[in-house]
């Protein structure tokens, strides 16, 4: 524990090679020995290893804390202010110094799963208890519900493999062909996915994700689109050349 101040004691802020600690109280009747002693558990740094100087707020040149005799010469020697910094330099070769920024090689502590599960002030208790997610009794039944939408509406549009399509709209207008219908477990989100080998270099893949292949194409012609974006027709492919042939 740390000096509790009495009415005579002086504030200053306490800096150092590791850290700058916030303020801390000081008496002026503290040898310079017990002032080191009190140092080395803001600091870290050994009273043997530490080097005392004194920055106030009018005076550019530090003042050296220090003296022949440190058991017996009193704190109240040199010119303390209040709130002046105190910085306390480690004399220790940088090799010597434990490295308290580098958090490598620190110990994590890691909770076992079994362990947090049977917490009841954890948010997985609170959906346990309120049956969100996978702790829904109606989940099962809601993700079939989705995939008959889904399936119904891959009907409607009269979305198929091999199949032209557009995407987006005539405002974005994106070419290709239906190569994939189907789940993908590799996307986050259930549901249904169209895979579409685009005309132009427009897509994310070449027909797969995470090493697993739904179809076939050129790299960055491969997508995996909602069925509600995807338009069936016919839709030839674009020859830009011509538009501008055309102007």
């Amino acid at each position: 524990m740390f000096f509790q101040g009495t009415a005579s004691d002086i504030v200053v802020r306490v800096s150092s090679d590791n850290s700058i600690a916030p303020e801390r109280r000081i008496s002026p009747s503290w040898s310079i020995a017990l002032l080191k002693s009190k140092m080395e558990v803001v600091t870290g740094i050994p009273p043997s290893f530490q080097r005392l100087t004194l920055h106030l707020p009018h005076n550019s040149d530090p003042i050296p804390i220090d003296s022949p005799d440190e058991e017996n010469t009193q704190v109240a020697s040199f010119p303390f202010q209040p709130y002046a910094e105190l910085h306390v330099a480690d004399l220790r070769p940088p090799s010597a110094r434990p490295n308290f920024v580098d958090t490598s090689a620190v110990e994590k502590y890691t909770m076992p799963d079994q362990k947090y599960e049977e917490l009841q002030d954890t948010v997985l208790a609170w959906k346990k208890r309120q049956q969100l997610g996978r702790f829904d009794p109606n989940k099962p039944n809601l993700e079939l519900e989705k995939l008959r939408k889904m399936q119904e509406e891959i009907d409607v549009r009269g979305i198929a493999v091999g199949k032209r399509c557009r995407v987006g709209g005539a405002a974005l207008d994106r070419r290709g062909t239906v190569r994939y219908v189907g789940l993908v477990e590799q996307i986050p989100g259930e549901g249904l996915w169209v895979g579409i080998e685009n005309d132009e270099p427009v897509g994310k893949n070449d027909g797969s994700i995470s090493g697993h292949r739904y179809f076939h194409c050129k790299p960055k012609h491969g997508s995996f689109i909602r069925p509600d974006r995807v338009d069936i027709g016919d839709y030839p492919v674009l020859n830009f050349l011509e538009d501008m042939e055309e102007i």
